[in-house]
Formats: C-alpha cells, structure tokens, sequence
C-alpha cells in the first residue's frame, strides 16, 4: 500500500522561503508525518515573490505588502500552482504554516501590520479548501496529534 501524500507548506521543513528568507523547520511535526509522502510547496515563491521579500497580510480581497504594494495576483499564481500539484498527487490534506497570508488556517493577520489576528484563512489555505482539500494549520496538526 502506498503512503498517503500530504502537501506541506515547505518552510516546514526548513526550506528559507518565507518572507523574512529563513525557514521554520519543525522537527516534531516532521517525525510525526515521518511515514507519508510529503509534498513541500511554497505558493509566494512558486507565484514569482522573491526571497526575502517585504511582509503582506490580507487586507479585505487583496494581498498588500506594507509599503501598500498589492501582490495579490503573485498570491493568487502560486495558490492555482499549487492545487494543480495537489490535485495531480491525489492529495487530500495539507498541512501549512499558520497565520501566513497564503497558508493561515483559521486565523491570519488583519492588513494592519501590528500583529494583530482575525479570523480566515490564508489565499492558498482558501483555494485547496474550495477544491474540497483538507487544511489545517501546523500549530493545530500538532495539538490534535501529540
């Protein structure tokens, strides 16, 4: 029988894509998943942003940066790239980083730039979710399952 693919945000595993050009790798949640085929996929990086690049939060439908730069359209790319590689490996769970603006679950940061959290999930998170994919944020992987 062969594993299940679960796709995963790739900061997850160490890979420096975020924002601020360093990864997040979580070695307690990757020995956890340690018996799935995982799918790293960065949806800012695969939508054309670069590394490091300026911070963006959800602010109403689009994506801005702080310096008030709508990136929503590099937001929008990635997520389709990547829902196409979901649908293509049968993936049907993904676990993303949380309060990212593409991949928040649940919960992501306001548009305001102060840190503060609102409810809703991140442009990524929102495009597998209408495609009938299961999301759940890193943080809450964690809690249900240790």
């Amino acid at each position: 029988m062969s594993k299940p693919s679960i796709l995963i945000s790739s900061c997850l595993l160490g890979d420096t894509c975020r924002y601020d050009g360093v990864g997040k790798k979580n070695s307690e949640l990757l020995q956890l998943l340690n018996d799935n085929e995982l799918i790293a996929f960065c949806p800012e990086v695969e939508g054309g942003l670069p590394i490091p690049r300026p911070p963006a939060e959800i602010a109403g439908e689009r994506v801005v940066r702080e310096d008030g730069e709508d990136v929503t359209a590099h937001f929008v790319k990635g997520s389709n790239l990547g829902l196409e590689i979901a649908q293509l490996n049968l993936v049907n769970l993904a676990i993303l980083k949380s309060r990212s603006p593409a991949c928040g679950c649940g919960e992501v940061y306001d548009g305001s730039f102060t840190k503060t959290l609102t409810p809703g999930d991140g442009i990524f998170t929102q495009t597998l979710k209408t495609a009938g994919i299961d999301c759940i944020s890193d943080e809450e992987f964690l809690r249900k399952n240790t």
